[in-house]
């Protein structure tokens, strides 16, 4: 099994300057980036994410109103189908240097597990930390399994890419398994909260890149380390020296 190779969008393209390949199982374009590399493509994104949400009436959990202007943004990750259509993301914060700027702890603010959660990435800070949220698939699309696979590896690809050691995130009780098959620990010393509201249980997770292959399922893993060795072989790790975003106009 092999990806095209991966590479910077070249000037005069929408989305120059971020990097862009093939999903191997769908043959999709993913393209990967700061919000002001493409602000179309970043609301593009956003805004399916914003749809897919209104679905399970959770669009409060995704603060669209807040990120909408990709300050708080460092990169996010986004599938393109064959018609340039976005169907599938994710975004990410950080690196953090305060418990306070992880937006997944405010979730647990005032419950119980509070304090073992902030505790929990206090210790993570040092090594780098940052947080995925607003993971989307498009539920009409004909891969939308493959999707979830692929979006659940993005969290991966987005912490190397960030040179970080960890990220720390929160997850319904139903999307566990998914998290958990590209490396995701779940935190269960930490009770879960009823984030958005009182229909959910959500979990608090965090995946090490010192080991989330051996907690990952093997094709999972095997998928992770071919779309990495890409990155390694581009010299694109571990880290691109991308400035913080600084808004869109």
């Amino acid at each position: 099994m092999a990806v095209e190779p991966i590479e910077r969008v070249p000037e005069g393209s929408p989305g120059h300057g971020m990097l862009r390949f093939q999903e191997s199982r769908t043959g999709f374009t993913i393209l990967v980036g700061p919000p002001e590399a493409d602000p179309d493509l970043w609301r593009r994104n956003m805004d399916g994410a914003l749809a897919a949400y209104r679905r399970f009436g959770s669009e409060e959990a995704l603060e669209y109103d807040k990120v909408i202007d990709g300050v708080s943004t460092s990169l996010f990750l986004v599938a393109l189908d064959p018609e340039g259509r976005v169907v599938a993301g994710v975004r990410a914060e950080g690196p953090h240097k305060q418990v306070d700027e992880m937006r997944a702890v405010a979730s647990w603010e005032g419950l119980e597990g509070d304090s073992a959660f902030r505790h929990l990435i206090a210790e993570q800070i040092p090594r780098g930390v940052i947080e995925c949220k607003a993971g989307w698939v498009d539920r009409d699309s004909e891969h939308r399994h493959a999707l979830a696979d692929w979006m659940s590896r993005a969290c991966v690809h987005a912490a190397l890419l960030l040179g970080v050691r960890y990220i720390g995130s929160h997850s319904p009780e139903h999307a566990l398994n998914l998290y958990r098959s590209s490396g995701a620990n779940v935190a269960w010393w930490i009770p879960p909260s009823s984030y958005p509201d009182d229909r959910y249980r959500t979990f608090a997770i965090w995946w090490d890149m010192d080991t989330y292959a051996s907690v990952a399922t093997e094709s999972q893993a095997r998928m992770i380390e071919i779309e990495l060795s890409q990155l390694r072989e581009n010299g694109l790790l571990p880290r691109i020296d991308w400035a913080p975003a600084q808004g869109l106009a």
